[in-house]
């Protein structure tokens, strides 16, 4: 079997890091892997670990991505595939024109995947044109079937995304040299109970609403810190700026840790003593908080999305109503006295074997292809 996906970049993200992962595995089981897209850093990994990338600029909201519709299809000719992958709007849309162009003898299977709560529009219906469609989360396919309610429901299939546990178990503890580094980067992170908000550093995340909760823990003697793990968008960095001076501004510029983005996110959550999830709107996931739960280590969030799935399965404590830092701060202080019992392990459908293997499935559901 043969599959091509489309994906705007391989920079970083949840959608480029699923990407990544699906290629390892299909190339683990002999399946040709190829991915197309603008590059970015992970395309080393990807190839090192069995995939073949294909540099073209697919994921601009411009014209330019469209004029190379023509080109898109000829590649298609070339390759071949069995199925075709989209995993986002711009490219879904470049991907869904060259394929309707090929003749219909040649056409490949075509799979969507519903990677987030998109804005509801004509543009975002795109990824329900899929002759099968990946739902990440319950709350995804409840997402499509009402706000896109010509798409069959038979077409729908759910398929979590995943870890590895062999690389997230909670047995696993970092490596000595790597504590050392991490405490000599952020000695100030010594001893103190340590908040972890991984993700992009966007409105959306809701980094924020980390100042009132800091707050309320140091005024209750509670050593916390904050850990924020990620990057602003090159020519987003306003937000934040805005974050810097309201945490100034609050005088608890000690209390916060700013890492960027880091490669060691795994080692991040084992150190840290909880994992949050404060985003304003929904994650239609959330695979950082699975990770952590995966790592034994407990997850608070707020009670919406893909993160509420999760919490309601393995620690329903952990949800707290969307953007209530009062409740907050009370279960983490709870936990600073008292950790809570985190499952010793995942269950299905939550492994990566699973998603593999789940997305084969859907594969050969169009495609009679080995």
């Amino acid at each position: 079997m043969k599959i091509v996906h489309l994906v705007p970049s391989m920079e970083s993200g949840g959608v480029e890091q699923v990407v990544l992962e699906l290629g390892r595995g299909f190339s683990a089981q002999g399946v040709e892997n190829i991915v197309i897209s603008g590059g970015g850093r992970m395309v080393e990994q990807l190839e090192k670990e069995g995939s073949r990338h294909i540099l073209m600029p697919i994921g601009k909201k411009s014209l330019s991505t469209f004029f190379r519709v023509g080109a898109l299809r000829a590649l298609l000719q070339a390759i071949r595939p069995d199925i075709l992958h989209l995993h986002s709007r711009v490219p879904a849309w470049a991907g869904y024109l060259a394929w309707k162009k090929l003749p219909p003898e040649d056409r490949p299977g075509l799979v969507t995947s519903v990677h987030g709560f998109y804005s509801v529009n004509w543009y975002s219906a795109i990824m329900c044109r899929g002759e099968r469609i990946i739902a990440v989360s319950n709350c995804i396919r409840d997402y499509i079937l009402r706000h896109y309610p010509s798409t069959p429901e038979e077409h729908i299939r759910i398929i979590p995304n995943a870890i590895s546990p062999e690389l997230h178990h909670s047995g696993y503890s970092p490596s000595r040299e790597w504590l050392t580094g991490w405490y000599m980067a952020y000695p100030e992170l010594r001893d103190k109970f340590t908040l972890c908000l991984p993700g992009r550093i966007t409105r959306l995340k809701g980094q924020l609403d980390m100042i009132p909760i800091i707050r309320d823990l140091l005024a209750q003697g509670i050593p916390a810190r904050a850990v924020i793990v990620g990057e602003a968008k090159k020519g987003k960095e306003e937000y934040k700026n805005e974050i810097l001076r309201e945490i100034e501004q609050a005088g608890l510029a000690h209390a916060f840790t700013w890492t960027g983005h880091r490669k060691d996110l795994r080692e991040i959550l084992s150190a840290c003593s909880v994992t949050l999830s404060l985003t304003q709107s929904p994650e239609a996931f959330g695979k950082s908080t699975l990770e952590a739960l995966a790592l034994g280590k407990p997850v608070a969030g707020y009670a919406h999305g893909g993160v509420k799935e999760q919490l309601d399965i393995f620690l329903p404590e952990g949800n707290i109503p969307v953007g209530d830092t009062a409740a907050m701060t009370a279960l983490l202080a709870r936990w600073h006295a008292q950790p809570p019992p985190v499952p010793r392990q995942l269950p299905s459908p939550y492994k990566m074997s699973d998603m593999i293997q789940a997305h084969l499935d859907v594969y050969r559901e169009i495609s009679p292809s080995p």
